[in-house]
């Protein structure tokens, strides 16, 4: 009998995650000397983002598209049913959605934002308001392009570096009553509920929540939209933190919550760790609403701008998301890292949440104005100091007002995502040891200001320029220390 631990235990008292997994392939990384990492963020703008990923020694930039497969997806993927319309492939996809889920009608898509795409184009409008537990950049963004406006009904400690709320992600009630009351209903596109919050540490919503938001939706006719790109780390963290799911299946709490929502959406390169994404809904008018859409963004609606291979293999890893020792994977090597960096004294997110560990960079560069994007400033000086790829997750990630005026982020964080299955416990322990050096050393690591800005997403793509020679001065510092160069 296979056993189905949610903790293994160790003689020796150590709080240690286990992988449950072997490695069978491994693929080649090298470290750059630290003279040469200088050279490639000058290169790149000081933007992790366009950093080349062969200059790149551990890519924490993101876990969406990097999830390592297992061994049944890639055997899935010669499967595959190569056909423009009506692939078996897409019948297969649809049929598993569906029985997660409990949902009827499944729209294929590239990947989640051509989900939010086709969402914001079929509700949004001019001036209507979309009320979420916590925005999401591409989301935002694709609402504001259409004139919209997004409100946050999130809890008051949501945005405090450290607490011991287990669910941070959660909506707030009152605030969402009042917010809808506000607005009025028939002003409200949608209320959103992001599982896994991405922007605020990847905290998680409890079932409970899920549940209070959905009555509310339901009583006043509001459409309730959710997006589970993040609901692997979320189901871990509803059985391991509220005591009232402990002794129910996986496949239970997704089929309550299927249940709940009116339209669903996912990037299958969080949610089954394959690259593609879709809508999911129970709602003929909704389908049909959203449907012609797909077709005019996406390509013909049993394929979506997806590859029938990446189908195949997204249709194993959804089903792979009901097993316990898989989903845990990312939150227990998360807590991981997050305990080697707090027992240096480095302030980052707790409780640990899913996705990634999240250093506070405000915390961090206390005396780096917000104004200087230290979460970006931050994320640069981390991979100058070991050739790691963070993302900035602040108000680089913002977009500025109509007015031109800089957006302040409620939150300054650098993310160091943890992919499933991809990194050793080795490496993450050398990722403590950089940034516990680096916070040593922090008060070298000055600003940032923009050298190109894009008008969108200029996280994306923006470069910028350090505020004085501060990286210079932490290369010196460094080589000093650390006499090897690496």
């Amino acid at each position: 009998m296979l056993a189905n631990c949610e903790k293994i235990n160790f003689f020796s008292g150590e709080e240690i995650p286990l992988e449950m997994h072997k490695a069978r392939m491994v693929q080649r990384i090298f470290l750059p000397t630290a003279e040469r990492r200088l050279e490639v963020l000058k290169e790149g703008g000081f933007n992790t983002f366009l950093l080349p990923n062969r200059e790149v020694f551990l890519d924490m930039l993101t876990d969406s598209g990097v999830n390592a497969m297992s061994e049944a997806q890639y055997a899935a993927m010669m499967l595959a049913d190569d056909s423009y319309a009506g692939s078996q492939t897409f019948y297969r996809l649809a049929e598993t959605l569906g029985e997660l889920f409990g949902t009827k009608y499944f729209l294929p898509a590239h990947q989640g934002r051509a989900c939010e795409n086709i969402l914001a184009n079929a509700y949004v409008g001019e001036g209507r308001v979309t009320i979420m537990n916590y925005h999401f950049t591409t989301t935002k963004a694709h609402i504001t392009r259409l004139g919209g406006r997004v409100l946050e009904a999130l809890a008051d400690d949501a945005l405090e570096s450290a607490s011991d709320n287990p669910f941070k992600g959660n909506f707030d009630l009152g605030k969402l009553e009042k917010m809808v009351a506000e607005a009025g209903v028939d002003n409200v596109a949608f209320v959103r509920l992001e599982a896994g919050t991405n922007l605020i540490g990847g905290q998680p919503v409890s079932m409970a929540n899920m549940r209070a938001v959905s009555a509310f939706c339901r009583k006043r006719g509001l459409l309730l939209v959710f997006d589970a790109s993040l609901l692997a780390d979320n189901l871990y963290f509803i059985k391991t933190r509220e005591a009232a799911e402990a002794h129910r299946s996986l496949a239970e709490i997704v089929l309550e919550i299927g249940s709940l929502m009116d339209i669903s959406y996912f990037s299958g390169r969080k949610l089954g760790c394959a690259r593609g994404g879709g809508l999911i809904t129970s709602s003929a008018e909704h389908y049909e609403k959203m449907r012609g859409l797909v077709t005019l963004y996406e390509g013909f609606l049993t394929y979506g701008g997806m590859s029938v291979r990446e189908m195949e293999a997204m249709n194993v890893g959804l089903k792979e998301t009901l097993d316990f020792q898989v989903i845990n994977q990312t939150p227990i090597f998360v807590a991981a890292l997050g305990r080697e960096l707090v027992a240096r004294g480095l302030p980052v997110i707790t409780p640990f949440g899913g996705l990634g560990c999240h250093v506070d960079a405000g915390a961090f560069l206390a005396h780096v104005p917000q104004e200087q994007y230290p979460a970006g400033a931050l994320a640069a000086a981390v991979y100058l100091t070991g050739g790691i790829r963070g993302m900035e997750r602040g108000t680089l990630s913002e977009q500025r007002g109509p007015d031109g005026r800089e957006t302040m982020a409620q939150m300054e964080l650098v993310r160091l995502a943890v992919p499933k299955r991809v990194f050793t416990l080795s490496q993450l322990k050398f990722v403590a040891d950089r940034l516990a050096w680096l916070h040593k050393n922090r008060e070298l690591v000055g600003g940032l200001e923009f050298e190109e800005e894009p008008e969108s997403l200029r996280f994306f793509f923006g470069r910028l320029r350090p505020k004085g020679d501060w990286p210079e001065r932490l290369l010196e510092r460094f080589l000093r220390d650390m006499p090897s160069g690496v």
